[in-house]
């Protein structure tokens, strides 16, 4: 049992050791923010779309942070109501009238087809509309996020400084209540974990992905991608339109931001595990053996150092410390970044345990038939619908 032990234990040694040193440094948090750019001239015109489905209480707030955009190019916004039941659409009207902006559309969503994803839909209804404004660039963006006054500047300066075809931002997530403070930090922790930003903005390297809450991207590099009628029935749509524009040629740069907010509160552990479980097995392709390795691989990491650790065998608890203190090390500059002590840091393995456990939820949801389950839509399933 010792040396079966002593393998695993240094398998996660090792493995630490390569997520530190070789993994695209995707820890080191003050990398992955943006660069300090000057403003860029834009001539072109800025098209933002917010799919929003039942979102009255969050729509003003976002929709105003954009209508106070320091932006060199003209902005035009287009809210599309996604058959809301709450006022949603009202909302957004509110904020048109009180800010007298002719530049901000309200856009009845149709109803879904077969074949797509609600969002995705709704997102295609609204760059249809925006389309016809031949803009130089479109801003996709989520109901709850807040934009900074220099938002909108920042990406695209991050976009034409370097020939970008699409800039992501991670915004920064709600973390107040126990389960975010738990939570949120080790969910962008595990995201840059599997999309590292500099592999993502390397052509060497396939690795794609984005932040579905704010991404801006150029119209042609989207149409050269198939547009978003070639990703309809992704649950996970964000990354699969990187992949997409990846794939068709264009560049990718993902990063991580302080100043764009999202404010959409996760008050209760349910709520964060129902956001994991939405999309999990479908991160793993609804493999059975990808779902195993998933389990097996989160346990060498994140719990062995602190079983092995506990032990009473010296060569055994030294791995276990020096692993433990890797991941420590890892994963600190993410708890600095959300304004938390180090002690959260060393939660780090109760917070894989909650993972694996809302992993295992997803699974069983898709089997039930609930897959990707999401304000009254179940949106994953065996063949798209």
């Amino acid at each position: 049992m010792q040396r079966l032990l002593l393998i695993c234990g240094a398998l996660s040694l090792f493995a630490w050791l390569y997520l530190l040193l070789f993994h695209g440094r995707f820890w080191q948090v003050s990398r992955l923010q943006a660069p300090n750019l000057s403003i860029a001239p834009v001539s072109g015109k800025i098209a933002v779309i917010i799919p929003a489905r039942n979102e009255a209480n969050h729509i003003g707030r976002a929709v105003r942070s954009l209508l106070r955009q320091d932006c060199p190019a003209e902005l035009h916004i287009y809210v599309v109501d996604d058959n809301s039941t709450d006022g949603t659409a009202d909302a957004a009207r509110a904020v048109a009238r009180d800010a007298n902006r002719p530049n901000l559309h309200i856009i009845p969503g149709r109803p879904l087809p077969p074949g797509w994803t609600g969002k995705l839909w709704a997102m295609q209804q609204g760059i249809n509309a925006a389309l016809e404004l031949n803009p130089q660039f479109l801003l996709l963006t989520d109901a709850d996020v807040e934009h900074p006054p220099d938002s909108i500047a920042t990406l695209l300066s991050i976009a034409e400084h370097d020939g970008y075809d699409l800039v992501s931002f991670m915004v920064h997530l709600h973390c107040q209540t126990l389960a975010e403070k738990l939570l949120i930090p080790a969910f962008v922790f595990f995201f840059f974990m599997l999309y590292p930003p500099r592999w993502i903005r390397s052509p060497k390297h396939k690795t794609a992905g984005a932040a579905g809450g704010c991404i801006l991207i150029r119209p042609p590099a989207l149409a050269f991608a198939g547009g978003i009628p070639a990703i309809r029935h992704e649950v996970i749509d964000d990354c699969a339109l990187a992949r997409a524009v990846k794939r068709s040629g264009g560049r990718l740069w993902l990063g991580l931001t302080p100043d764009t907010h999202s404010f959409r509160p996760y008050k209760t552990f349910g709520e964060v595990e129902r956001m994991i479980a939405r999309t999990a097995f479908n991160q793993l392709g609804h493999s059975v053996a990808a779902l195993l390795g998933a389990i097996v691989g989160m346990a060498l990491l994140y719990l062995l150092p602190l079983i092995l650790l506990l032990s009473q065998h010296r060569a055994l608890a030294a791995i276990g410390v020096t692993a433990y203190a890797l991941m420590i090390i890892t994963y600190l500059p993410m708890i600095r970044f959300y304004r938390l002590g180090p002690a959260w840091a060393v939660a780090l393995p109760l917070s894989a345990i909650f993972y694996m456990a809302s992993t295992v939820d997803s699974a069983l949801n898709f089997w039930s038939g609930r897959g990707g389950e999401w304000k009254g839509r179940v949106q994953d399933r065996n063949a798209p619908v």
